[in-house]
């Protein structure tokens, strides 16, 4: 079936009532957005961009961490692009992003594949290469596969990566919660399973369906969790049947739980979310940098722990994550935050909602509450 096919279904609906959806994934916001789906569907739907987006979740005492490590001697910091231009809420005299670090001739390089991270050990086997993993478990998975095949001894890991769905019960769970419906993430659920998910319409009796990245699959996914909330029968729909199954990708599940174990982690601006983070396990303390760098971490964490905030002044993007506000209701979007110059992590990434608000041009489309009154 083709967009226009669930774009027509969607308008034959019956919605006699708001329904605010969030979509969890930063990657569906793009797709949303670029393709100005807000602005063709009925005036009662209203979608909300959600916390799936990595670099904007990133605890900043982690990436200050990260920022100390690159300003070692003999240390090439190693991170996927987006995070080396997330800032943190420094002062403008200190460092305050890996991009900076790297401008005044620190080695902090950006890459692509975890493959890139054995070419830099083997290129450098005189020094220490950090590899800052932060993500979800899309991202996890590749770097378990890296530690599977074995790495040099001079590769060390900062891991700040988190499982997607205990962010979604963070927010069900709350006592502002107003959403009605949820488009959970198509490629974390071909990693973990489609049945993670089940949790959503089971327990909290919100209409889910799962979708993938084209324009096709999201409205379909819309279609179906706007027929469960005007039927008022809530259930799982898997809208990426190519993609996603019932129990996913169980080697890279085997090897998560080989490596990593679970624990109650801190999302920037959230707060400590229950069973969502993903740490080494103490038998591989050789490869944590955590560890191994444990008196520079120490000190990282002694100034942390004096400091009043986790976002940069006047920032909102704690807000926009939780979805409690669009972007452009942001006191800095669009003025002092541009992607040019991004003040808070969500002005930052191409799954960050502001970035990709701002980029697509989608605040001057169809103008929406952030929830349904």
């Amino acid at each position: 079936m083709n967009a226009k096919h669930w774009l027509e279904k969607i308008h034959s609906l019956s919605l006699s009532r708001d329904i605010s959806i969030m979509n969890v994934c930063g990657g569906h916001e793009r797709t949303l957005s670029a393709a100005g789906l807000r602005s063709i569907l009925p005036q009662h739907i209203h979608l909300i961009p959600g916390p799936g987006c990595p670099v904007c979740v990133c605890p900043e005492q982690v990436i200050q961490f990260a920022i100390n490590l690159s300003e070692e001697d003999n240390v090439i910091l190693t991170s996927f692009g987006d995070m080396l231009r997330v800032p943190t809420s420094k002062g403008k005299k200190s460092l305050n992003s890996l991009l900076q670090s790297r401008a005044l001739g620190n080695q902090v390089i950006p890459i692509v594949s975890p493959l890139e991270v054995l070419n830099l050990a083997k290129q450098n086997p005189t020094q220490t290469i950090v590899f800052f993993v932060a993500g979800f478990e899309t991202t996890l998975a590749p770097v378990v596969s890296l530690m599977e095949q074995g790495v040099p001894d001079n590769v060390k890991f900062l891991i700040a990566a988190r499982k997607t769905w205990p962010i979604v019960k963070f927010l069900l769970d709350s006592p502002a919660n107003r959403l009605d419906a949820l488009i959970a993430p198509g490629h974390v659920a071909s990693v973990m399973g489609g049945a993670e998910w089940n949790f959503i319409s089971e327990t909290y009796q919100t209409p889910c369906a799962i979708a993938g990245f084209n324009e096709s699959s999201l409205l379909a996914a819309i279609y179906s969790v706007c027929r469960q909330y005007s039927e008022q029968q809530p259930f799982l729909d898997n809208c990426y049947p190519t993609v996603v199954n019932e129990t996913g990708n169980q080697t890279a599940q085997h090897l998560m739980n080989k490596y990593f174990s679970v624990y109650n982690a801190d999302w920037r601006g959230i707060g400590q979310v229950e069973s969502s983070g993903f740490r080494l396990k103490p038998s591989y303390d050789h490869w944590n940098a955590e560890v191994y760098f444990n008196q520079l971490f120490a000190a990282m964490e002694a100034e942390q722990s004096q400091k009043k905030q986790d976002m940069p002044l006047g920032c909102d993007c704690d807000q926009v994550v939780l979805g409690k506000i669009l972007p452009t209701e942001c006191r800095l979007f669009g003025k002092a935050c541009t992607p040019a110059k991004p003040v808070g992590p969500c002005m930052v990434s191409d799954e960050g909602a502001c970035h990709i608000w701002s980029t697509t041009g989608v605040c001057i489309n169809k103008p929406e509450a952030i929830y349904a009154s």
